[in-house]
């Protein structure tokens, strides 16, 4: 009888502190998960702000900035081309389109370059950058101003070439490298919060898993413990308690590898395109530009034309390509990967694109650029051949006008194009950035309020348990 009783008294003495114990494990385990979700929702809300408020847009005013930049030296040599003399001899349509694309480029450039300005705030070497591009346009525009005040005397065209020259010399000798500059520097910047953001989320999802992992274990074993000592089959809190904390975890993790996922689409899918497509915009307006330098500047034609060519492989690479030959190898190309779409033989902006197509719709669009691009080239070799049989005339009407099958009405249709790829690309990303707020909002509230309700059953099915011990 006396051993009875010891054996009695020590097991109201060791269950209770048992029981305590378990419960202190489970309500210890379940705060740190509902604090490590909050925290890590936060984060991902704050990833987000910085993605669509800060690191996309400084990406894309800086490459609109570039493509700003080379539109309006190209608008200038346009008016210088089809101003006739004075005004004597004008192209009235392709006078006037420059005229108003000079003007819109020119406000285009203050806007992305007070965008910029602020955006680099605290980055002393992109501040020094923006500042350098805000002098030297100053220097640019006044140059252009001269070239184009000179231009309307009469017999004012040398004078204005050579104004126009300087101009030219200082956009690509100072201009155009500090915006890609730019450009390089924000994409990477954006690219570092990217990878930055997924390692934390990673790491989350890890410490949230094993955490997670644990508090279950302990669950089970406290409706183990309770059926083994108390005879009982099941705790019916308890049992609610653990449901309520799995449930938690699933939707916990899956806010985690929704944000993860979203952010990867945002910006492996969708920006990447978007960066490649709006450099390939850029390079396309200043091929454009060199057409009209050509055309305008019989002195530097050779080195107009070697541009060409050079922005032509950016876009589209062909091994070993000259002007000559440039037609015959896309053609050739484009049609292997026509029949074969691993089949590329090419290289540049548009292989970049190719290589990351995602979206319904991407690759006709994409597709559809590469074939009004290769319109355009057969173009520029029309252009030199009516400038080498001294047709110049129809060289520059050719060049400059916006009739239908034009090179300019042309160059539209492949712009046209290219934008088409582009939207489809941010559309997606807008939409990639709203579903990752979305996983947030959506699932964090649920995943929180069930870990207190388990918190609470765990509490509520434990106290009728350590009430037979008073």
């Amino acid at each position: 009888m006396a051993a009875r009783a010891a054996l009695r008294r020590r097991f109201r003495a060791t269950v209770p502190a048992r029981l305590r114990l378990l419960r202190a494990a489970t309500l210890l385990l379940a705060t740190a998960v509902a604090v490590l979700l909050p925290a890590a929702g936060l984060a991902a809300n704050g990833t987000w702000d910085s993605v669509a408020g800060r690191d996309a847009p400084r990406t894309t005013s800086a490459a609109d900035l570039n493509l700003a930049l080379n539109d309006m030296d190209a608008q200038a040599a346009n008016i210088l081309l089809s101003n006739g003399d004075a005004g004597k001899g004008r192209l009235r349509t392709p006078y006037d389109k420059a005229t108003g694309f000079y003007g819109g480029a020119r406000r285009e450039i203050g806007h992305d370059l007070r965008t910029l300005a602020v955006a680099a705030q605290g980055d002393r070497a992109d501040e020094k950058t923006v500042e350098n591009l805000t002098d030297d346009f100053a220097e640019y525009q006044e140059l252009i101003g001269r070239a184009l005040e000179n231009d309307g005397h009469a017999g004012g065209k040398p004078s204005a070439l050579a104004d126009y020259r300087k101009a030219t010399d200082l956009l690509r000798g100072k201009l155009l490298p500090e915006s890609r500059t730019l450009v390089a520097s924000n994409d990477r910047a954006f690219d570092a919060e990217y990878t930055a953001a997924r390692s934390a989320l990673s790491a989350q999802l890890a410490a949230t898993t094993a955490l997670s992992l644990l508090l279950l274990a302990v669950l089970a074993h406290l409706q183990w413990y309770l059926a083994r000592r108390f005879q009982r089959i099941l705790n019916p809190p308890l049992l609610a308690g653990t449901l309520c904390t799995l449930l938690a975890v699933i939707l916990g993790a899956q806010m985690l590898t929704s944000s993860s996922g979203d952010l990867r689409e945002a910006r492996r899918n969708a920006f990447d395109s978007v960066v490649a497509l709006s450099r390939a915009r850029a390079i396309a307006y200043d091929a454009n530009a060199d057409e009209s330098r050509y055309l305008l500047d019989p002195d530097r034609r050779e080195q107009y034309a070697r541009s060409f060519l050079a922005k032509s492989q950016q876009l589209y690479g062909i091994r070993g390509a000259t002007l000559g030959t440039y037609d015959g190898g896309l053609a050739t190309s484009w049609r292997a990967y026509e029949t074969d779409h691993q089949d590329l033989r090419f290289t540049g902006e548009f292989r970049r694109e190719l290589d990351n197509i995602t979206f319904p719709g991407e690759r006709a669009a994409a597709e559809r650029t590469v074939e009004t691009y290769a319109v355009y080239q057969r173009d520029d070799r029309r252009i030199r051949a009516l400038l080498t049989a001294g047709k110049e005339r129809e060289a520059v009407e050719f060049c400059m006008d916006w009739k239908p099958g034009t090179s300019n009405a042309h160059f539209g249709a492949w712009m046209a194009a290219l934008d088409k790829a582009t939207d489809i690309n941010r559309v997606h990303f807008a939409s990639s950035v709203r579903d990752g707020r979305s996983a947030v909002s959506d699932l964090l509230p649920w995943a929180v309020g069930l870990l207190l309700a388990a918190m609470a059953l765990t509490a509520l099915g434990l106290r009728a348990r350590l009430a037979e011990f008073r």
